[in-house]
């Protein structure tokens, strides 16, 4: 069983620099995701705006194995 861990944007930054991944949204919704960019529904945002809309939407990011995924704090 993969155990997901709660991380901070620093070091989720870091696993998303390493993989080359960037903070983005689907377009025209809050939706937020990581992405290589190279997805045309996606538009890349900033990481200060990745963090206000996470945290706005009581999201974390969350980490097993260096894959991170968002989802919803409990």
């Amino acid at each position: 069983m993969t155990i997901l861990r709660e991380i901070d944007f620093e070091e989720a930054r870091r696993i998303a620099a390493q993989k080359g991944l960037q903070p983005g949204r689907v377009r025209g919704t809050e939706q937020v995701r990581f992405t290589t960019g190279s997805n045309e529904r996606l538009e890349v945002i900033d990481w200060t705006t990745f963090e206000q809309t996470v945290r706005r939407r009581n999201l974390g990011v969350y980490e097993s194995g260096g894959w991170m995924k968002l989802m919803r704090k409990h």
